[in-house]
């Protein structure tokens, strides 16, 4: 195999890499939902392996949203009125 030493990611380059919390991190890895490899108390990741694994998540449909409604498109910070709530004086 031909490494390189950047191939191999310590959890602080993952987590830069993939833009998230090594808090996050750290679950995915407890919960073994990432490709990862323990070097005495050290965690590691292979580059191509994380590559591999990311091509493989299934994509997010586009209305993943806990706030989207059902054009897609996002309601933060709204709710919809109940009839008969006295909203309207």
């Amino acid at each position: 195999m031909d490494e390189k030493p950047g191939d191999v990611l310590t959890i602080e380059e993952l987590a830069a890499y993939l833009k998230i919390p090594k808090s996050t991190l750290y679950k995915l890895v407890r919960e073994g939902k990432i490709p990862s490899q323990k070097i005495g108390r050290h965690w590691r990741f292979r580059k191509g392996a994380i590559d591999h694994w990311l091509d493989d998540l299934p994509a997010a449909p586009a209305c993943a949203s806990p706030h989207a409604d059902r054009t897609g498109t996002a309601q933060v910070g709204t709710r919809a009125k109940e009839p008969g709530s006295g909203g309207d004086r």
